[in-house]
């Protein structure tokens, strides 16, 4: 059974900064606040001004422990729906060190992982996918991942649950009525509502399934790496996807010995680049390291940027990476497109989608802004025009709409075929169920207590 004592956490990341914020919540902040806070104008007293920013200093017996600013919000309007004070610190370690140390002797307790954000849920400020969202805007990667995370903090991925959540409902009503009242048999009409409010949320759950490839890219980023032979152009194409000089670019072959990581935004969109080391037979013991290093990120990448040197011929070095490009999503890029072609593309594997063949010239800075859409094309292949669309990105939820969608089709086929209606009612309870592990409305403990503990300890 959880227990609503006051809590304390440092809410800001720890480390040198301007100010550090030390947040309480509870039922005795407020007077753990006027205990330890003295305002800088007596009658500035925090219950007697919510809401406001209130001077002062934090002292200990009688000794001045530092210059704060300090806010009492009271409950419910608050994170937590509980009394909160949020005490303005100094930055630094030992500020925040000394404040909450008194603030544990006056009655507080040191704050589990995540448990304001528990606190909300529990109070029912929010539900439990929009508490896990908060995580998700923490983590966020890019404008996108932050866009899509907010989304579900204002509550549109539960707004669409709780839609099909409320049919089923009303579904398993009219269920349980038939098996209440057995001697009245059903209408054929209301199976065909069943069945058509079945069709309806799998339909609309199935949409929220397909958004999760593109989602967890959203989330997570997408992996690209830059393989070719040596010297046509990998670290200068890096440099220009960056716009920085990040690579070292020289005429020598294999100048690039290592694997060069760094990532960048693309419409919103993060890339993790890989710059490998140029792929050849090579005698040099640190070289061949190098090149086994670029093989195994062939494995590991999302896409793979395969290059060519448009000035010279396609080589058997060439045609040995394009044979890596069989069951992956690749781009081939015909780099140095500026100097005389003596490359025929004819040459090139027949496998090879001419639509994934780019001409480019790192050096002249010729189509890189194209190379950069059909990367962003490529990766996202699901676009809702409607703005409060929301995408899949968490693996859980993932797994449970995919549980509610089978228990569906399990419930239509067994009305389809005049089954026990109890043997019914079971598939929707268990959809039902897993709907309700999503939103919080059926969750065991061990599963929030395992969901809350990868938040950090101040949120």
């Amino acid at each position: 059974m959880y227990t609503f004592d006051t809590i304390v956490a440092p809410a800001t990341a720890s480390g040198t900064a301007s100010i550090n914020i030390i947040r309480i919540s509870g039922k005795d902040a407020v007077n753990i606040g006027e205990k330890i806070f003295t305002p800088k104008i007596a009658k500035n007293r925090l219950s007697q001004n919510p809401r406001k920013l209130i001077y002062g200093h934090i002292v200990h017996n009688e000794k001045i422990i530092d210059e704060v600013m300090a806010c009492y919000m009271n409950a419910p309007h608050t994170f937590t729906c509980e009394d909160v004070v949020e005490i303005n610190c100094h930055g630094g370690k030992k500020s925040v060190e000394e404040i909450i140390s008194i603030i544990l002797t006056s009655g507080a307790r040191l704050a589990e992982n995540g448990e304001f954000t528990k606190r909300a849920f529990l109070n029912g400020r929010i539900d439990l996918s929009q508490a896990e969202s908060v995580i998700d805007i923490i983590n966020a990667k890019s404008s996108k991942a932050f866009e899509n995370a907010q989304k579900q903090l204002q509550g549109k991925l539960s707004k669409r649950i709780f839609d099909i959540d409320n049919t089923l409902k009303k579904s398993l009503a009219q269920i349980t009525v038939a098996i209440d009242f057995p001697e009245e048999d059903v209408p054929e009409v209301t199976r065909q509502e069943l069945t058509g409010d079945l069709d309806y949320c799998v339909e609309n759950l199935q949409k929220l399934e397909k958004t999760y490839k593109d989602g967890k890219i959203i989330s997570d980023g997408i992996n690209i790496a830059i393989i070719g032979r040596p010297n046509v152009g990998k670290s200068s194409l890096l440099n220009e996807l960056l716009e920085e000089n990040r690579a070292i670019v020289t005429d020598i072959a294999g100048t690039t010995r290592d694997i060069i990581q760094e990532s960048l935004s693309i419409n919103g969109l993060c890339v993790n680049l890989v710059d490998t080391a140029g792929i050849r037979d090579t005698s040099d013991v640190v070289e061949k390291i190098g090149v086994e290093r670029s093989i195994s990120s062939i494995e590991n990448a999302d896409i793979i940027l395969l290059m060519l040197d448009n000035s010279t011929e396609i080589s058997n070095d060439d045609i040995n990476l394009i044979e890596k490009l069989q069951q992956k999503q690749y781009i081939v890029l015909i780099n140095k497109s500026d100097l005389d072609s003596k490359l025929n593309i004819n040459h090139i594997p027949d496998f090879i989608d001419k639509n994934n063949i780019m001409n480019i010239s790192a050096e002249k800075k010729e189509g890189i802004e194209q190379l950069k859409e059909k990367i962003y094309s490529m990766a996202i292949t699901y676009e809702d025009e409607n703005t409060n669309s929301v995408m899949l990105t968490n693996s859980r939820h993932y797994a449970l709409i995919q549980n509610t969608i089978s228990s569906l089709k399990d419930a239509k086929t067994a009305i389809l075929n005049d089954v026990e209606l109890d043997i019914v009612e079971t598939d929707y309870k268990d959809a039902l169920q897993y709907l309700g592990e999503i939103t919080g409305e059926s969750v065991s403990e061990s599963l929030l207590d395992t969901i809350f503990s990868q938040f950090c300890i101040g949120k």
